[in-house]
């Protein structure tokens, strides 16, 4: 059975990293994306946001990232407030943002190139996350010699080398293609079990979100507001394969959707 958690900030939470209260966000023109957000994301976890197309996703994550400002209500990161983009907080975003003119190392190693770190210490750090992400041997390669699959996980190395306590990833694998996505599904859950880091992820998936998360955030159609939170309920001991086929994942993913339906129509 999965667990439907408060839809407000309180004691359902332990160890919030990210708190988020009566955020609201309206561009100009009028444009409501966001009404009254208020959450928690715990620490060491993932937390998936998940809604129909234009609801605002991608708009919470950038507000929390203080990549954009907020209307109304504030975020705040380790019990800091947000006033702009911080060392706590990297940003994996949906198309690479790589320097095309940049090697794989060069790439990987900007964030602690632009903090000022000495190029041995650097490089070094960036070579170990090159390698754990699988693309030990293209440190020397270009972004255009790269697959799409590969140049995502520059990015997410790039993200782990500057060592944030919060990684912020806006739909990262929809660039790529099915088999790749699962492989980068498995390796995210690797990251998120060995890395005690905050994972907040966007993604238009629900079996990706299922697949991936500790929580999930259904939030409405715009102006967005938090709808539903579940936890999904699912033995994580299983190989990959088992966990897809197993009737509680089966189950969260036809339980969001039936939630999530009746915004289409």
């Amino acid at each position: 059975m999965n667990r439907v958690v408060a839809l407000r900030a309180g004691p359902a939470v332990a160890e919030p990293m990210v708190e988020v209260r009566g955020l609201s966000k309206v561009y100009p023109g009028g444009v409501e994306a966001l009404s009254d957000i208020t959450l928690n994301f715990p620490k060491g976890k993932l937390t998936t946001l998940l809604g129909p197309s234009g609801c605002g996703k991608t708009t919470l994550l950038k507000i929390v990232a203080g990549l954009i400002p907020a209307s109304a209500g504030e975020v705040s990161v380790g019990g800091r407030k947000v006033t702009g983009p911080g060392p706590e907080r990297a940003f994996v975003f949906q198309d690479f943002a790589l320097l095309p003119w940049a090697t794989v190392l060069r790439n990987v190693a900007f964030g602690l190139e632009l903090r000022g770190t000495g190029r041995w210490e650097r490089e070094a750090t960036a070579r170990r996350h090159i390698e754990e992400v699988g693309l030990k041997g293209f440190e020397d390669a270009y972004p255009h010699q790269l697959s799409g699959g590969m140049r995502q996980r520059v990015g997410l190395a790039r993200a782990l080398a500057v060592d944030a306590e919060v990684l912020l990833m806006d739909e990262p694998f929809s660039a790529v293609d099915e088999q790749t996505r699962r492989k980068f599904q498995e390796d995210l859950l690797a990251l998120v079990a060995g890395k005690g880091k905050t994972f907040l992820f966007v993604t238009h998936s629900i079996e990706e979100a299922v697949y991936v998360s500790n929580r999930i955030v259904l939030l409405s159609r715009r102006p967005s507001r938090v709808s539903e939170i579940i936890e999904p309920d699912i033995p994580r001991d299983l190989p990959p394969d088992r966990i897809r086929r197993h009737s509680a994942y089966i189950d969260t993913v036809e339980e969001i959707w039936q939630g999530l339906k009746r915004y289409l129509e």
